[in-house]
């Protein structure tokens, strides 16, 4: 390995090629940053230009483009509550009410940072395990992405914190959603009442931009004196990026962003899935592992750090499975894949070795491009936190608009600005009816995924068991349930005994699935959870089951979301 790390060295660091890394970054700073411009988009527009590059420099500009598209979305979630990516969705959550408390430059600081230190985690893990994690991949079948998914849809309910049921009738509204178009197995056009264009369905970018952007701008100019306020409500206060205390708070949080860093690599392993789910997954352990989970939505730095060190560790993930074998992750490494075909680099098994001089280029340009993310968005974010001191009126007709090119670009279709203004009225009625948002997208984006690989179960094999007996189906099966029970935990911790009993019963019963994967290391972190779990009820037992008062009460809370 360090031979060939050695190998690579003179390549990437040719000085053509440490070029375009910068100018790839910067492009997906800003792309990133743009509601409705996607990386994606970015990727596809800009990958003829590389037709006459060497693979090795094509690729490096494309990562380029990669790493600032992904870290570039926190901005918009920071300073608009608009996730410029998929992948900064959860950012919002606690991202936007930081900036909305005036800790903007902390805010920021923090995300820049997180995302840093989870891409150099993610980069680590690329190189060294990057066999080890494309063999898990490999190992899930349809029932195992199926029960996957309902895992992440299940964790709507936490998004919806005591609103359960209106968390999974938005849940199942964009399930709904996901549904209509022609069916992807037999042809058959469904929910298109005569309509043409929604033989394609409703594309997940224009559903996105209208749940969140229009719907968001809807609310924040409805108000006449809100409008005419700033984001940024005392507007000669100079913002700064405060990068020594978001360091020391990331330092605080080291197993944080170790953790969200390895769910992020390790969605990223798992074909078609993406840090539209790492990031989200990634909040949600954040918040059941914290001390304070009434403090998430409301600001808290946790639920910063986690979404953003999981969604830049996720392409470590996608990598390895895309170099490896030749299977991409997601939407943005099929075209990654695109770029490889097209310089004659065909992803296999041996092609770490039959060509470690352009692999292990595309390792340290995802490595180092972090490094060059951190400088340009420590110079450009001053440039975006400028958008903070505009009027909310202004800046929601310049969003709009940009967002609506961006998705006419995307599609060049005018259906696609309908849909935005469809589901734009949707996201403000439910906001208004008291309905979470993120539940919704959340259905729309993971439907069509939950749909093919149902599907392919059924078609595979006619025993459903196998939903509920293969061991990382029953995993995910289990974590499911608990995380279904969570706002029910949440409510009542510290008033009921029987709470004292989640996380180990949580333990104890993810143990099993990891019992029965065979092999030595599994079975043995199973154990060592069981361990955990029996010792956690032995000191409940040993404290007469005492119960410890929850900080915060439910008024308080709602009200600094209210701020």
């Amino acid at each position: 390995m360090i031979d060939n790390v050695f190998l690579a060295l003179p390549v990437f660091f040719d000085p053509w090629n440490i070029l375009l890394l910068v100018g790839g970054v910067f492009v997906g700073l800003i792309v990133g940053a743009i509601p409705g411009f996607t990386v994606t988009m970015a990727l596809i527009l800009f990958l003829p230009f590389t037709f006459d590059l060497s693979a090795a420099s094509g690729l490096t500009t494309m990562l380029g483009i990669l790493v600032g598209g992904m870290s570039g979305g926190l901005v918009g979630a920071m300073l608009t509550g608009i996730p410029g990516t998929p992948a900064a969705i959860a950012t919002t959550f606690d991202g936007f009410p930081m900036a909305r408390k005036g800790k903007l430059g902390l805010a920021l600081g923090l995300g820049v940072w997180a995302s840093f230190f989870g891409g150099v985690i993610g980069s680590i893990i690329l190189v060294v395990l990057a066999p080890t994690i494309s063999s898990i991949g490999l190992e899930f079948g349809p029932w195992d992405y199926f029960n996957l998914i309902i895992f992440a849809l299940t964790i709507a309910a936490s998004l919806s914190e005591k609103r359960l049921s209106k968390g999974l009738v938005a849940a199942g509204i964009g399930l709904l959603a996901s549904t209509v178009g022609t069916d992807p197995i037999n042809a058959v056009p469904r929910l298109v009442m005569g309509i043409e264009p929604l033989k394609h369905g409703f594309q997940v970018l224009p559903v996105m931009v209208g749940l969140f952007a229009f719907a968001q701008l809807m609310s924040d100019v409805e108000n006449t004196d809100r409008a005419r306020q700033s984001i940024a409500f005392d507007s000669d206060k100079t913002i700064k990026i405060e990068h020594g205390a978001a360091i020391r708070e990331i330092m605080k949080q080291w197993f944080n962003v170790v953790r969200s860093s390895f769910i992020g690599v390790f969605v990223g392993a798992i074909p078609a899935i993406g840090a539209q789910v790492s990031n989200i997954l990634a909040w949600d352990q954040a918040q059941k592992s914290s001390k304070h989970p009434e403090k998430f939505r409301t600001g808290t730095p946790e639920g910063v750090v986690a979404p953003e060190a999981a969604n830049n560790a996720t392409g470590g993930g996608t990598l390895a499975i895309l170099m490896a074998l030749g299977i991409p992750g997601d939407v943005v490494t099929i075209v990654m894949l695109g770029a490889l075909l097209i310089h004659d680099v065909v992803p296999s098994p041996s092609f770490i070795e039959e060509h470690p001089e352009i692999a292990y280029t595309v390792f340290l340009a995802f490595f180092l491009a972090h490094f060059v993310m951190v400088a340009l968005q420590s110079v450009g974010l001053r440039v975006f936190a400028l958008v903070a001191k505009v009027p909310m009126y202004i800046v929601a007709a310049i969003i709009l608009f940009c967002t609506a090119i961006g998705v006419y670009i995307w599609s060049n279709s005018i259906f696609d600005i309908w849909t935005v203004f469809l589901f734009g009225l949707l996201g403000y009625t439910m906001r208004v009816l008291g309905f979470p948002v993120a539940p919704l997208i959340l259905g729309s984006v993971l439907g069509p995924i939950a749909e093919l690989n149902l599907n392919r179960a059924v078609s595979t094999s006619n025993d459903l068991a196998l939903f509920i007996t293969r061991p990382w189906a029953l995993f995910f099966l289990t974590m499911a349930v608990f995380s279904a029970l969570f706002p029910l935990y949440q409510k009542w911790r510290g008033k009921r005994r029987w709470t004292l009993c989640y996380t180990p019963a949580m333990y104890i019963a993810a143990s099993l699935p990891l019992v029965l994967m065979g092999g030595w290391f599994r079975p043995m972190v199973g154990v060592l959870l069981v361990f955990f779990g029996l010792r956690a009820l032995y000191r409940h037992h040993q404290s007469g089951w005492e119960l410890a008062p929850t900080p915060g009460s439910a008024d308080e809370r709602q009200d600094v979301l209210n701020t």
